[in-house]
């Protein structure tokens, strides 16, 4: 047997290992109709999380990045991609695609508010404060732009900080460092990363919960950067993904980036400092099948529903209980008028 039918064998391997938890966390949550206590009975499977994060760092480090190298795909590789988006984002000046979205809001508050005039501060940065949360190994410590909070509930190296992002603390002050980390700041970061992260959640809620919390921990004009596993051709999931979008608007989050690579899909979305902004977006672009949710196509695995009927299905697909759902929406300009 030559060492590239071990190597992809191993490989195979640690890919099943990780679905396999995927799927055991999503059938557990829809057969309890309780995710939060099928989180937490994950959370004390200590055996399972190690393994889970020992088999994640070997993907991660023994295949996907030397792939990349090897075929020379380094554009399609989730690393570089996060850390050029932030580069384009924050370093370049005046050029930096930050003052470029900042003029973009500008003018559409100019639309929605003849009379708005807001007299911007500089954005100022020397080192991007980067937040990756789920991050296993902490690859983006590498790069000397970035002073990285790496957490994980599984930590695979000893950079990375203990922490269960859903249910973490938020405070306003920085508090002294801590092991494991027990509190996070409001609106201290520039960046925040959830690279294959969103799908290891079991439900909506939990994602739903997940993204509003990096709404929080962001500065105004911050970035969330998510990477989700997408194998199929540019366009299939592009209804879900607009879906994201939507949801996320509501949140008050500006999706500034899409970009399809070769088995993930990569999404730029900025806090707008006017929350009216993406809300303009979602009341003149909501269709009728988008829904304050986030699903992904796995969800759809244990039905005899496709991603590609999603336009008709997703009403179906909710979390059972849409009264949390609604309730973390709550106060958001005609959300209630229009889920309800």
């Amino acid at each position: 047997m030559t060492c590239l039918s071990m190597a992809s064998e191993e490989q195979l391997a640690l890919s099943s290992l990780i679905k396999s938890v995927h799927q055991q966390l999503r059938n557990s949550s829809i057969e309890s109709s309780d995710p939060e206590q099928v989180w937490r009975e994950h959370l004390q499977n200590h055996e399972l999380l190690n393994q889970y994060a020992k088999a994640m760092q070997k993907l991660a480090t023994r295949y996907w990045d030397k792939n990349m190298q090897i075929t020379s795909k380094k554009a399609n590789c989730r690393i570089d991609w996060v850390v050029n988006s932030c580069r384009e984002y924050f370093m370049l000046g005046s050029n930096s695609l930050l003052y470029l979205f900042r003029d973009k809001e500008d003018q559409i508050m100019k639309i929605i508010n003849e009379s708005h005039d807001y007299k911007h501060s500089a954005y100022l940065i020397s080192n991007i404060k980067l937040l990756d949360v789920g991050s296993c190994y902490n690859p983006f410590s590498a790069f000397p732009e970035f002073e990285v909070t790496a957490i994980d509930i599984a930590p695979a190296q000893e950079t990375v900080e203990l922490c269960d992002f859903l249910e973490v603390s938020l405070v306003d002050v920085k508090p002294v460092s801590s092991r494991p980390i027990e509190h996070l700041v409001r609106s201290y970061y520039d960046a925040v990363v959830f690279s294959l992260l969103l799908e290891y959640l079991p439900a909506s809620e939990q994602r739903l919960k997940c993204c509003l919390k990096a709404y929080d921990v962001l500065k105004p004009e911050g970035i969330l950067l998510i990477i989700t596993p997408d194998s199929r051709h540019q366009g299939a999931n592009a209804k879900l993904m607009k879906n994201w979008r939507f949801t996320l608007g509501l949140m008050g989050f500006t999706r500034i980036e899409l970009e399809k690579l070769e088995h993930v899909t990569c999404m730029v979305f900025r806090k707008a400092i006017f929350r009216e902004v993406p809300e303009r977006w979602c009341r003149i672009h909501k269709e009728g099948y988008m829904e304050p949710v986030l699903c992904i196509p796995q969800d759809y695995n244990n039905s005899s529903l496709s991603v590609s009927n999603v336009t008709d299905n997703i009403e179906q697909h909710r979390d059972n209980d849409e009264t949390k759902i609604k309730d973390m929406f709550r106060g958001l300009p005609f959300v209630d008028d229009e889920i309800g």
